[in-house]
């Protein structure tokens, strides 16, 4: 390995002899210094060199390699660190005293202000870009805080297949793929597989892993690839427990990120991070539909679902009235709900489910699911569906199961939602579309 220094830990070091390796981002030819800022996956240092060429051209070889560097090229440089308040970068320079060249990049085909399409086309290098860096670090944050709180509080990690043998719920949305002399489905989530888990005994499951839709949306929200973040857990008395258990988790997860990350997220993106405030308001759906309507806003679908308009508009009620970025709109109605979802008890026509909503957005859906055999084919049928078809799944339930529940999130979307950003595109790794498949 190489014995470098990041950038980070430069101003904490004393001055003295420093190694750094990176990329080069400018590099500022004058007639008697050099100036090469330097970055790193920490942040950028300046790095400085006094021309010994002046009175001679070509006769000092370092000035000489300092001159042919380009955008991009990755270098390791040592040198002579100090600390110096004169500079705006950090406030510390490294006088370069031997530099050795990994690499040399071409002309770099995208800029700042190149178009979100063409900076996906070369995703590898606007990845270099700090606001992107911070991004994962701020996912990566993110996702250790849940795996922590789901691991202290004693649920058990799974990984479910993404190739299934047949539908999950229907045929619609599924990518189908050649397996051996069969078919074969890509899943849209490990629902089945998670409530796999309830009969079993498990008791509190988790998984953070890649889902699929194969919906032809070209929205800033959607996805044919993304990672779905899921939960299940048995002795629920109704979907109040898991909305509990959602909150709680979210905390946890944007305390880390602002405990970590507050300042850099503030300077980069503009953007305090919040701690929400449990527990989340509640609303129910058809409440919702009254607010809307008394703030001037007819949902226009026919199917008694919000459309992204009305969440919007809904989410700034909950600003107004509550101060609140997150909000659960529950008692969805059977005919926009699946088969699996518990139905209120007395009133058939509403679910023990709900939506939550940040920031003006859909981010997740949970649910009680039902656990009574004979009520879940029944429902089945309700919905059109062949329970001969769904043997595999209705098998869970014939041989005992807790009530149980849980929820379905897309990480992209919070993250997004979280940094204020315009797309998932922009908080997506390698971003997976009805017409992107590369890089």
């Amino acid at each position: 390995m190489t014995a470098r220094t990041l950038v980070k830990n430069l101003a904490a070091a004393a001055d003295g002899p420093a190694t750094v390796s990176g990329w080069v981002e400018t590099v500022r030819d004058q007639k008697k210094v050099q100036f090469v800022v330097l970055r790193d996956e920490s942040g950028a240092v300046q790095l400085v060199h006094p021309r010994t060429d002046v009175e001679e051209p070509g006769s000092d070889p370092l000035a000489t390699t300092i001159s042919g560097l380009t955008t991009g090229s990755f270098l390791t440089v040592s040198g002579e660190l100090k600390h110096d308040e004169r500079v705006k970068l950090g406030g510390l320079e490294v006088k370069i005293e031997t530099l050795e060249r990994a690499s040399t990049a071409l002309d770099l085909p995208i800029a700042e202000d190149s178009s979100i399409d063409k900076r996906l086309d070369w995703r590898f290098l606007d990845l270099r870009r700090p606001e992107q860096n911070l991004v994962f670090r701020v996912q990566t944050t993110f996702l250790h805080a849940l795996r922590s709180w789901w691991v202290e509080n004693d649920f058990i990690e799974i990984h479910t297949p993404k190739l299934m043998a047949s539908a999950s719920e229907s045929r619609a949305e599924l990518f189908e793929v050649e397996y051996f002399e069969t078919k074969a489905y890509l899943a849209q989530s490990p629902q089945f597989f998670k409530q796999m888990a309830q009969p079993a005994g498990f008791g509190k499951v988790f998984e953070v892993a890649p889902a699929f839709r194969a919906d032809p949306s070209f929205t800033s929200r959607h996805a044919t690839e993304f990672i779905s973040v899921d939960a299940e857990i048995s002795w629920v008395d109704s979907h109040e427990d898991v909305m509990r258990m959602h909150e709680q988790l979210l905390v946890a997860g944007l305390t880390a990120v602002k405990e970590k990350h507050g300042a850099e997220i503030e300077a980069a993106f503009g953007v305090e991070v919040s701690v929400p405030a449990t527990p989340f308001p509640r609303i129910p759906l058809a409440e919702a539909h009254r607010i809307l309507e008394s703030r001037g806003y007819t949902v226009p679908r026919a199917d008694g679902d919000l459309d992204p308009e009305g969440e919007r508009r809904l989410s700034e009620y909950v600003r107004e009235e509550f101060g609140h970025e997150f909000v659960f709109v529950t008692d969805y109605a059977t005919g926009i709900r699946p088969f699996y979802h518990m139905r209120h008890e007395g009133d058939p026509s509403l679910t023990n489910s709900y939506d939550l909503l940040f920031n003006g957005t859909e981010v997740s859906t949970g649910a009680q699911r039902e656990h009574r055999i004979e009520v879940l084919v029944a429902q089945a049928k309700d919905k059109g569906l062949d329970p001969e078809e769904l043997g595999f799944y209705l098998d869970f339930f014939r041989y005992g199961v807790p009530p149980h529940g849980g929820f379905g999130m897309g990480l992209s979307r919070v993250i997004m939602l979280l940094l204020h950003q315009s797309s998932i595109r922009e908080v997506t790794y390698l971003f997976r579309g009805p017409n992107r498949l590369t890089p």
